[in-house]
């Protein structure tokens, strides 16, 4: 893709991906999920995650959106799945981690924060495709790891899906 350049002076502006880093927020067995009371995706169910702020590593960013969206402090983070959006210029970096206490509230961006067993997920209520790839994934490596921190790194590519209308 051409870059934007100033015939003037040359100087060029950069377009580059953003950023979004997010938790998959685990207590006994449950992940912790937000309904969005933000677009895109108002109303429908995510994980805490939003960009990545400017002086903080992605594990921080991660941690500081699970605080502002679901008022939930985490524990043990790591890198879980990693997705690329190229069609939308996005990258997807989630973290596994543990709810501290197993204590959470309801974040300025959220309408509500719950924690659900794998049964009641709202599959067809989820806001983007990284989330549903993030939880089946889970779900499949809870069956075949006993510690989060044996779970491997999941690495995507989610390109746009006509037939909905978010990623």
């Amino acid at each position: 893709m051409p870059r934007l350049v100033c015939p003037n002076c040359h100087y060029i502006h950069y377009e580059n991906p953003k950023v979004i880093c997010g938790s998959l927020v685990v207590h006994e067995d449950r992940v912790l999920l937000c309904r969005r009371a933000i677009e895109p995706q108002y109303g429908l169910w995510t994980i805490p995650a939003g960009f990545m702020e400017n002086g903080e590593t992605m594990a921080e960013g991660a941690a500081r959106e699970s605080y502002e969206e679901a008022d939930a402090i985490v524990l043990n983070p790591h890198l879980y799945c990693i997705y690329d959006l190229p069609d939308i210029g996005q990258i997807y970096s989630i973290y596994l981690a543990d709810l501290k206490d197993g204590a959470y509230g309801i974040g300025s961006e959220s309408l509500d924060c719950a924690l659900f067993s794998e049964e009641d997920i709202p599959w067809d209520k989820l806001a983007f495709e990284a989330i549903r790839l993030t939880l089946k994934n889970y779900f499949s490596d809870r069956k075949q790891y006993n510690e989060l921190s044996e779970f491997p790194i999941h690495q995507d590519k989610i390109g746009k899906d006509l037939s909905i209308k978010r990623y």
